[in-house]
Parts: C-alpha cells; sequence; structure tokens
C-alpha cells in the first residue's frame, strides 16, 4: 500500500511550482470560458471541412457542445477526479476520426438535395459517423468544461456569469481572427495546447499533465499530417487545388467545386455561353455576375463584349485564386469591379441596374451558422431575392442562373418561383445527356418581348407552369426542401442526440451526486427559448446583412454583449421580473407584427439601427430575465448547466422552422418565456416542496 501510495504522490504532485496569479478563480474561470468556446468553434469549423455531409449538420455540433459543456459542470460536482484530463487523449481520438473518415456520405433521401453528396460513392456509414462524432464532441466539451462547474459557484453568480461571457467573447474574437488570416487546424489546436497548459500551471504541473499534454502534442501533429499538400483555409471551406490536363481545378472540402476554364475553351461547360447563344446579337453593357468565383463566368461576359461587369463572390479566397491564377486573367481587366460580399446585401445596397444578372452556379457545400438551416445561398433563392433582381434590371434587362441542379424537381420549382417573381414566361434549356438536370433558365423584360416565341438563338423551351412544390421565400429560405417537413434523416439524426443527452445526463447526475430534481426547470426553459430566439437574430442579420461569416462572427459576439450589458443593469438595479418579462414579451410581438423583410430599407444606416432595436430588443431583455434570475440562484454551477442543456434542446426544436418557417419561432419563443415566468413563480414553489417531509427544499432559483 506505501508503494501504492508512493507511486500515486509521484504521479500527481505537481513538479512545477503553482503560478499563483494562474490559480486565482477568476483567472482560472476566464481562461476556461474562453478555450470552450475556442474548441466550439474549431470543431464546428474543422470536421465539416474534412467530413463533408457534417457540414449539412453543423447544428448537431452545437447541440453536442451545449450538452458536453453542460454535462462537465455535472461529472465536475463528482470529487472522485481522474488524475488526468482526457482532453488531449478525446482530442486525439477525434481527430485520428477525422482524418481517417476523410468520406463524402451520400444521405439517400428523396426529400431535400444536399449539394455535394448526390456525386458520393459511398451511401454506408453516415449515421454511425455521425454519431460518433456527436459523441466525442460532447466527451471533449465536457472534459474541457470540468472545473466550470466549482469556479462558478466560487464567486457571486453575476460576477461569475459576466467572467465566463468575457472569456467566451475572447474565444469567439480570437477564432475569428485567426480565421480571418486563413489560418488552419495546425494553429486552431496548438492555441488550444497552449491554453491548456497555461491553465496546467494556475493547478500545479504534475506528470499526468505531461501526458496530457503530449496528447494535445500529438493532436497538432496528426492535424498537420492530415492536410494533404497545397491545402489552404478560406473563411468557409478547405481548399486545394487540382491540375486536370491544362484546366486548374478548385476543390472545396475534398469535393470538386469550381475549375479555371478560359472563355475560348469548347470543353467547358454549355450554360456558360447559352444566354449568348440566345441573344447572339446583344450586348450587354451592364453586368452583374453573382458567384463569380475564380472568373470563368467573368471571363466568358468580357469574351462577349460586356462593357462592365460587377462580379461578385461571398469567398475571398476563391476570387483570390482567380485574381492570381486564371488564364484569361478577367478580373485585371479594367472593366471588372470585384467584390467580396453576399449576393442579396450586394443588390439591397446598390441602385444600379443591369442589362444581364447572371447567379453562376452559387451553391455553397455548407450551412452558414451553426444554429440555423440556412445555407450561404439561401436568401439568394427565394422569390424576394427574385423579385429584388427584377427591381434591378433595365428596360429590355435579362436574368439568368445555370447550375448542376441534381433533380429535376428543383428545376420546375425555380420555374415556378421565376414565374411568380417576373409576372412572365420562363426561359428553359436543359442538356440532354448532361449529368446533375443541368440546366439554364431566364426570365425578365428582354424575354418577354419574345412574346411567347423562340429566341433568335439556340433552341430553348418557353415554360408556363403553376406552383406545384412550394416557393423558397425569405421566412422559409429552403430551396433545396421540396415541401414543408422535417425529413426522416434529421429525425433520425435527433433521436440519436437526444438519447445520448438522457444517458450523459443521468450518467454525470449521478456521478456528481446530484439529485434530478436539483434541475432548474426555469433555467432550461430560458435555455430552450434563448437558443430559438438567437437562432432567428442570426437568420435576420443574414438576410438584412448578409450570409457572410463576419457578419454571424459579429451577430454572436453582439449577443454576449448584450449579456454583458444585461448583467451590468441587474447589478445596479432592481426591478420586478414581471415587468422584465412584459417588456420582453412586447419586443417579441414588436418582432412578429414586423417580419425581417420589412427592414429592407434605405440608406444602410436606417435598416441597421432599425434592425438593432428589433432584432436585439428581445435578445436584451432576455439576457435581463436571465440575469435577474441567475443573480438571486443558490446554486449557480446547475442552474447554468440546466440553461445548457435546454440551449441543446432548443437546437432540436428549431428544426420547426422547416414546417413552419422562422417567423412562427417568434411565437413559440414567446410560450416558452411565459412557461419560464411561471416556472419561476406560483409553479416553481410547488416544484420545491419535497413531497415526502411537505417542505421546501432550498431552488435553483426562485
Amino acid at each position: 500500500m506505501t508503494a501504492g501510495v508512493t507511486a500515486s504522490r509521484w504521479a500527481t504532485e505537481p513538479i512545477v511550482p503553482v503560478v499563483a496569479v494562474l490559480g486565482r478563480a477568476p483567472v482560472r474561470l476566464f481562461l476556461t470560458s474562453a478555450v470552450v468556446l475556442f474548441v466550439e468553434l474549431l470543431l464546428i469549423r474543422w470536421i465539416p471541412a474534412n467530413v463533408t455531409f457534417v457540414g449539412f449538420f453543423r447544428n448537431f455540433l452545437l447541440m453536442a457542445s451545449f450538452l458536453g459543456i453542460g454535462a462537465g459542470i455535472l461529472f465536475g460536482r463528482d470529487k472522485r477526479r481522474l488524475p488526468i484530463s482526457l482532453a488531449g487523449l478525446v482530442l486525439l481520438a477525434m481527430t485520428v476520426l477525422v482524418a481517417n473518415q476523410t468520406l463524402q456520405v451520400k444521405i439517400p433521401t428523396d426529400q431535400e438535395i444536399f449539394f455535394g453528396l448526390q456525386e458520393a460513392q459511398r451511401t454506408d456509414a453516415g449515421f454511425i459517423v455521425l454519431a460518433l462524432i456527436v459523441v466525442l464532441t460532447s466527451i471533449i466539451m465536457a472534459t474541457i468544461s470540468l472545473p466550470l462547474g466549482s469556479l462558478l459557484a466560487a464567486m457571486p453568480p453575476l460576477r461569475a456569469y459576466a467572467i465566463d461571457i468575457a472569456g467566451s467573447m475572447t474565444g469567439i474574437a480570437a477564432f475569428s481572427l485567426l480565421s480571418a488570416a486563413q489560418t488552419g487546424p495546425a494553429v486552431w489546436f496548438a492555441v488550444v495546447a497552449a491554453v491548456l497548459g497555461v491553465l496546467a500551471l494556475g493547478t500545479g504541473v504534475t506528470r499526468w499533465s505531461i501526458v496530457s499534454g503530449l496528447f494535445l502534442v500529438a493532436t497538432v501533429v496528426v492535424s498537420v499530417a492530415q492536410q494533404p499538400p497545397g491545402t489552404s483555409w478560406s473563411p468557409y471551406y478547405r481548399v486545394s487545388e487540382s491540375q486536370g490536363g491544362q484546366i486548374l481545378g478548385i476543390n472545396v472540402n475534398g469535393i470538386p467545386h469550381q475549375a479555371l476554364w478560359p472563355a475560348s475553351d469548347p470543353r467547358k461547360d454549355q450554360f456558360y455561353e447559352q444566354v449568348y447563344r440566345w441573344f447572339p446579337d446583344r450586348r450587354f453593357d451592364r453586368v452583374l455576375i453573382v458567384g463569380a468565383g475564380s472568373g470563368t463566368d467573368t471571363a466568358v461576359a468580357i469574351a462577349h463584349g460586356a462593357g462592365h461587369v460587377d462580379a461578385v463572390e461571398i469567398d475571398p479566397y476563391l476570387q483570390d485564386i482567380g485574381v492570381r491564377k486564371h488564364p484569361d486573367r478577367p478580373y485585371a481587366d479594367p472593366r471588372v469591379a470585384r467584390t467580396v460580399d453576399d449576393g442579396r446585401a450586394f443588390l439591397s445596397r446598390h441602385s444600379e441596374r443591369f442589362d444581364l444578372v447572371v447567379f453562376a452556379l452559387p451553391d455553397s457545400l455548407t450551412l452558414v451558422s451553426t444554429s440555423a438551416n440556412v445555407r450561404l445561398e439561401s436568401f439568394l433563392f427565394t422569390t424576394e431575392a427574385f423579385r429584388a433582381v427584377r427591381a434591378h434590371l433595365n428596360d429590355g434587362g435579362i436574368f439568368v442562373l445555370y447550375n448542376y441542379y441534381r433533380d429535376p424537381r428543383l428545376v420546375m420549382k425555380l420555374n415556378e418561383m421565376l414565374q411568380d417573381s417576373f409576372g412572365g414566361k420562363v426561359l428553359l434549356r436543359q442538356y440532354p445527356g448532361a449529368s446533375a438536370s443541368a440546366a439554364t433558365l431566364a426570365a425578365g423584360p428582354g424575354i418577354d418581348a419574345l412574346a411567347g416565341g423562340p429566341p433568335p438563338g439556340d433552341r430553348a423551351d418557353v415554360v408556363d407552369v403553376t406552383g406545384a412544390l412550394r416557393p423558397a421565400t425569405d421566412d422559409w429560405p429552403f430551396l433545396y426542401l421540396f415541401e414543408p417537413g422535417i425529413p426522416s434523416h434529421y429525425l433520425i439524426a435527433l433521436t440519436l442526440i437526444l438519447v445520448w443527452a438522457v444517458l450523459m445526463v443521468a450518467r454525470g447526475a449521478q456521478r456528481g451526486g446530484t439529485p434530478l430534481r436539483r434541475f432548474s426547470p426555469h433555467f432550461f426553459v430560458l435555455g430552450v427559448a434563448f437558443l430559438l430566439l438567437e437562432t432567428r437574430s442570426i437568420v435576420t442579420f443574414s438576410l438584412l446583412f448578409g450570409s457572410t461569416w463576419l457578419v454571424n462572427a459579429l451577430v454572436f459576439f453582439a449577443v454576449l454583449a448584450s449579456v454583458l450589458l444585461a448583467i451590468l443593469v441587474a447589478s445596479r438595479l432592481r426591478v420586478r421580473s414581471t415587468w422584465l418579462y412584459a417588456g420582453l414579451l412586447g419586443s417579441l410581438a414588436l418582432a412578429f407584427v414586423l417580419p425581417p423583410a420589412s427592414l429592407l430599407i434605405e440608406p444602410l444606416w436606417l435598416r441597421y439601427v432599425l434592425a438593432t432595436a428589433l432584432a436585439f430588443a428581445p435578445v436584451f431583455f432576455a439576457n435581463l430575465v436571465f440575469s435577474f434570475s441567475f443573480r438571486d440562484t443558490r446554486t449557480a454551477d446547475m442552474a447554468f448547466a440546466s440553461n445548457l442543456l435546454g440551449a441543446m434542446v432548443g437546437g432540436a426544436i428549431e428544426y420547426v422552422a422547416l414546417i413552419t418557417g422562422y417567423q412562427a419561432l417568434v411565437l413559440i419563443v414567446g410560450a416558452l418565456y411565459v412557461a419560464a415566468y411561471l416556472l419561476a413563480t406560483r409553479l416553481r414553489l410547488l416544484a420545491d416542496v419535497d413531497l415526502t417531509s411537505g417542505r421546501r427544499e432550498p431552488a435553483a432559483a426562485d
């Protein structure tokens, strides 16, 4: 026994003196919160870039993160700690899994289109890989979050909450800056290792912690070895280049995405030239190309005599490849103006009119956010967006869009939307023998002038259809979903993650010695409601200001800033909760009456002021409600854990928007906050009574 005790002390006794300032609870809470948010963003950014189909389930990674943080707080209440942190080991396991699962799983469904996955050859292992990734993500977040519970309970609740939020904002800012600098996973994992090493200096570096550190070093090494030579990281994708004969190809997240075709090369896809074949004698003086990418569409427009081209591309790195390497050098032409922006945002910010507007294959391979089922191009393909294009066309102007549409139903849906938005005929050219339903569609005054007849150039069909499929709108921006509903693959995945959540929470409560009655229904419901409210805020700002990574990062940062402001107010004022809930419900009612599309107004500064006021008023009141409740809680760790687990459930409920649209989420949020108010008052009093003794138990929130 003496030898065993000696061996244990040998492994667990500090071998490096504790750095006193790093051992202080506020410092440790700040650093822990920062690294937790940093790792969450890292996993959400890195995993889908290597396992592409997970990019369409990014909010599952967010739910797994919330679950892991909440469970970590529960497990952290267990005094029987392992002598070694498992964070490095589990991160290494995730890295090895991702390194060996760079597969493009094909999702077998006829309910929705996933661009990039239809071409995949493998159809097995999809949900197994997703389940493994969700499980590992939640375990990673739990191991890093273990100290949060004791740190939150070590100081007054509002002070602890403010420090936690400040750390979270720092983690978001750090990761956003590294993304803007186009760094890769090796740098990200190195930052995580460094911060965890600093935290170890505050608790004492032991031989076991050195072993954990070696796992982190191995994680960095594996992440470097995982990336093929020539891999770069844009703000949206893992990008690599491939040379096919004389043509340079661009792959994103392991899938062929673009090719730098010379305008004169007859081998390029037919749709690049289609509008010029239809109208061989037409000169388009002003041209707008949305989704200009690496420049082929711009090169074709210049070759056909365009007087001026506005080339809009959301990904700066893809456009930069075109600047440096496109054989025609279209971006060096003085007739071309390059813009890095969201296409819908460009339309809303500019009043110029064009002779030709082209949507040039703007399909993404990922969701724009972790908490909304909105893709980068979602708000480009709505009836309102098509009407905005119509408003930017000159007399005789033409709107053209082309792509590999993967499913004939999508071509028909676009036909219907164009006819509804433009109020005239639609010109359609499908390519027999072409794969993936390649097609070109055109509408606008220039098409109406044909009076139902064929164009003077190449063959086309003039389509006249009536609504058979639900059109995508700004409220229901789901072009690739054919009918309202939650597809079966989402339901299966949601069921798996909820089952895992029940098991993980039950085990965490058991290990932490936490009776389930200690969970706070009040804070749980607040978590559900706030996640839905945050989702709607992201969707609102994506519509109003663009679906760019920067807009979404700023929204998250602004949400956390509003939390700090709410904490400041709660620390200085005493206000009846009834008034706070009244303000919250009133602001929600106003947000419901004035949908986001009503704020697409000019000038831009006025839109920003109104959008900030209307979108963030409910967020601010919601944070006030939480801060005032959290200020008076007796068990800050359990309240925080309950709130995070509620946020995970909110991530599952968010899929209701696939049926109702996003505006209806406001009604659900309102109902949830009414429930939270009741749970914080009369119903909560009943919940706190121990039925065996008739005495009122200490509550997580009053």
